[in-house]
């Protein structure tokens, strides 16, 4: 029944990245199951660029790491520590990286048992099920390790024991915004949305617009029918010269960040809101996303010496002695975490 429960969502994203409106019963926990309520009454929420589970070294040489591994190295317990007994776990996963639907379940199927849960408890949406790979070794000695990074989407990973999701409350997918190389950025009126056309033209990168397709949906906590809107968002590496958002437009607060109007109206019907997004640029600041209520959550450092990775939350968030920065995280890039009370 889990599978099935979970391979049905799958088919509604992928009629959701095809630009549809998906046309499938609503999806919730598996029949039966019982409703779980946190003791504690936390909404436990983490996001991370997971890098295809493939880390780039200084050397240039790259290193595989398993699911079971990278989620150690970023599930906290109260105190931000990994590893320990106080290790709850999570309801929502916001990842970008990933190579498609196949591995988002595996990784959600790898936290299901990290936890006891049967394989389906954790389900998994992504902005594209199976993107067409683009470019050549990424920066990997080991060809081999190279190709598992070719292909990039981004997901949605969510406790089924403690929230529901209905299949007309995913979004369409949305492209993020860019200045084409060889465009003069005039104070943002040389941005554009990065999607065919306006995307890579040669052979090499023609897909690599893919991995910056966002999605969102709107989840309801079962013990309290409490809303919660999740979004995962990668900006392309043009946006750390240029804040770029769309056609002459240069994202919220001039950060490169905008909302898809089907993801904006979940936003607007929910009363949680998360955003976890690698923006590609350092200084946006925590405010910006204040007119929809949200605040920004952890400010070290998350990708070498530069923070471009982003936590934005509107709800109660528990204070963090760590900053809501895993520093151990297998990956390049630092995860976040805010534990959000309800």
């Amino acid at each position: 029944m889990l599978r099935r429960h979970r391979s049905t969502l799958v088919a509604a994203v992928a009629v959701v990245a095809l630009g549809a409106t998906p046309a499938v019963p609503a999806l919730g926990a598996p029949s039966g199951e019982a409703v779980v309520a946190a003791a504690d009454r936390v909404l436990r929420v983490y996001n991370n660029n997971i890098e295809n589970l493939v880390v780039n070294n200084a050397d240039g040489s790259c290193t595989r790491i398993s699911g079971p591994d990278h989620l150690s190295s970023i599930l906290v317990d109260d105190a931000g520590r990994t590893g320990t007994s106080g290790v709850a776990a999570p309801d929502l996963l916001i990842v970008q990286q990933v190579r498609g639907t196949g591995q988002a379940e595996a990784y959600a199927d790898q936290l299901s048992a990290k936890f006891g849960y049967p394989a389906g408890t954790y389900g998994a949406i992504v902005a594209w099920s199976d993107p067409e790979p683009w470019g050549s070794t990424h920066k990997c000695s080991s060809q081999s390790l190279g190709d598992l990074k070719k292909k990039q989407t981004n997901a949605i990973i969510w406790n089924t024991r403690t929230l529901n999701l209905a299949a007309g409350d995913i979004s369409k997918y949305w492209s993020a915004g860019w200045l084409k190389p060889g465009t003069a950025y005039a104070n943002g009126a040389g941005c554009t949305l990065y999607k065919p056309p306006n995307s890579d033209p040669d052979s090499t990168d023609y897909y690599k617009w893919k991995r910056t397709s966002a999605i969102a949906a709107r989840f309801t906590i079962k013990a309290t029918g409490t809303s919660v809107f999740a979004a995962t968002m990668h900006l392309p590496q043009e946006n750390r010269q240029n804040a770029c958002a769309g056609d002459g437009d240069r994202g919220i607060a001039d950060s490169g960040i905008h909302l898809g109007a089907d993801a904006t109206s979940l936003l607007n019907a929910s009363t949680i809101r998360i955003v976890g997004i690698d923006a590609n640029r350092t200084g946006i600041a925590a405010s910006t996303l204040s007119g929809y209520g949200m605040s920004g959550y952890g400010s070290a450092a998350t990708n070498g010496s530069s923070k471009i990775d982003y936590l934005f939350v509107k709800g109660t968030v528990r204070p963090s002695s760590v900053g809501h920065t895993v520093s151990g995280t297998k990956s390049n890039h630092l995860a976040l975490y805010g534990f959000i009370e309800y």
